[in-house]
């Protein structure tokens, strides 16, 4: 029967016990740890099988006696030399800390840095302060060698700048593969809290027919061989202009009332001039929309629910404690364990504040002296607004609502406050039903509204934003030449009150991780001016 190896390619799902073996004095059963951290117990010994266990969980196993068979596949991190043996550094992406492996010298001909690598030898209590175990390697196989002479990641500190030259080759590194992990498990976290919600997980186009925000930052879809001008866009591919998608809400809203509440997680693009530590060409939105809801109470309450779910879910999770508890040198260009810490716990916490955004510039204004930017109502607020708001209304910790920003300079699909005696007589203070979600440090990492589900008052604004050209658009509820006919389309049958919000995941997962810019959060960042590979 052929073995089962340790290893990314060939390793079992996570849900499914390995056949493992050990001494027949270690005869404790074992399952796999999951995504709560749970301790992982030595495993049965099984005839005829050898030791399937990722990197992570084999540093955990500390068996009383030597065990033999144990496979290992994972890339040269390092190699230290002595006379008579090579010390060898393992990764396999599974885990911080590498694990060391004892190869003697006439056997490490190809074991260079970054070389894809199979060990095969005997699990022993290792002499060194640094791991209780080591792996003293019989068997050496080369999988992919590594000229180690150009390898561009070596054992030593590297730049975060430096290391975005080279996005196909950085995930290698310790750290990013962390990200990655928690990436993943957030993932799997979210899915499961709208599961458990009965939302349905939808998938919307990523080319489309508009500009959902309306603030033209969308670049323009069109064949590489494409020869056609803009302006005789009838005879090009789509036989009209298309976009890459900004946001995938206005879809959102369509399928909302096919099957009620509904979320996505897709990539939504922005072609913002913005060279900026928050700021993405390429990046992942987390959207949802619910049907049937009044208020936006409730739509905040989702968006609370969900993070503190999330956070909650993977605080103790062994990948995010390896992330908190890391070594000075891993670490170096995050925010401090402790700040990120905060981070965890702040949202966890209960009863998020809401206030809304007159209330938050009569605060800012008692504080005026502070600011560069004068806080005024009617404009958006500033960097800086945001994070003081969130030092000192969510004391540092928990996250803050702000509400019902002036309706002037919201995206046309908002609906007006509803709320008696809100909206002012003077109309260029009447505010839209909608928010922002600032953290401390990051600020916005999430906004949502009520949209308007009613006919005639969505094609005024659409008049008053210049998306339909004249008041005959309006009034004969023309709304082509906009791209937006169909969302037009939308409010004529049976359309009811629905809301909805989005969470920027990779800032999201920026501020949970304590990377300096959301660019060292994605594998593969676009951001203006660089596209590498």
């Amino acid at each position: 029967m052929r073995p089962a190896v340790l290893g990314r390619a060939l390793r079992p799902s996570s849900r499914v016990v390995s056949r493992l073996s050990s001494s027949a004095s270690s005869p404790s059963r074992v399952c796999r740890r999951c995504v709560s951290g749970q301790a992982v117990a030595e495993p049965k010994a099984v005839a005829n099988s050898k030791i399937n266990r990722p990197i992570s969980e084999l540093l955990q196993w500390k068996p009383t006696e030597q065990v033999d068979d144990v496979v290992v596949n994972g890339f040269v991190r390092s190699v230290r030399g002595m006379k008579a043996h090579r010390f060898v550094s393992l990764g396999d992406g599974s885990s911080l800390v590498p694990l060391q492996a004892v190869v003697q010298t006439d056997q490490a001909e190809g074991l260079t840095v970054g070389a894809a690598v199979r060990l095969t030898g005997s699990w022993v209590t290792s002499p060194g302060a640094a791991q209780s175990h080591e792996l003293h390697v019989k068997e050496v196989r080369v999988l992919g060698p590594s000229d180690a002479s150009t390898f561009p990641i070596q054992k030593k500190y590297q730049t975060p700048e430096y290391l975005r030259t080279m996005p196909h080759l950085r995930p290698r590194t310790p750290l990013n593969a962390v990200l990655l992990r928690l990436r993943s498990e957030a993932i799997a976290s979210l899915t499961q809290f709208f599961a458990g919600r009965s939302f349905v997980q939808t998938h919307p186009p990523i080319i489309t027919s508009s500009d959902c925000e309306g603030a033209g930052e969308v670049f323009t879809v069109t064949p590489a061989n494409d020869t056609v001008s803009q302006q005789d866009a009838k005879d090009s591919f789509f036989k009209s202009k298309k976009y890459l998608t900004v946001s995938t809400q206005l879809h959102l809203e369509a399928l909302a009332q096919s099957v009620g509440n509904v979320w996505t997680l897709s990539p939504v693009f922005r072609a913002e001039q913005s060279d900026t530590s928050r700021h993405l060409s390429e990046f992942y939105m987390l959207e949802a929309e619910m049907s049937f809801v009044d208020d936006m109470a409730p739509v905040m309450d989702l968006a609370e629910d969900m993070l503190r779910h999330m956070a909650t879910n993977l605080y103790k999770s062994a990948t995010v404690q390896e992330l908190l508890s890391r070594s000075q040198h891993i670490g170096s260009d995050l925010a401090p364990a402790d700040e990120v810490s905060r981070r965890w716990e702040g949202l966890m916490q209960q009863d998020w504040p809401r206030m809304t955004y007159t209330e938050a510039i009569k605060l800012l204004g008692q504080h005026a002296d502070r600011f560069v930017h004068q806080p005024t109502w009617g404009a958006g607020l500033q960097s800086e607004h945001e994070k003081y708001l969130a030092e000192i209304v969510g004391e540092g910790r928990r996250p803050v609502f702000i509400t019902n920003y002036p309706r002037d300079i919201k995206a046309f699909y908002m609906r007006p406050t509803q709320v008696p005696g809100s909206v002012p007589e003077n109309t260029s203070q009447a505010t839209v039903d909608c928010f922002d979600l600032l953290v401390p440090e990051l600020c916005e990492i999430a906004g949502g509204s009520m949209r308007e589900s009613r006919l005639e008052p969505l094609l005024e604004v659409m008049t008053r934003q210049g998306i339909i050209k004249s008041p005959a658009d309006a009034a004969s509820g023309n709304a082509s030449g906009s791209g937006l006919d169909w969302y037009v389309d939308l409010r004529r049958w049976g359309c009811p009150p629905h809301g909805g919000f989005g969470v920027g995941f990779d800032r999201l997962l920026s501020y949970l991780s304590g990377v300096q810019t959301v660019r060292d959060i994605v594998s593969f960042p676009r951001w203006y001016g660089r596209c590498d590979c």
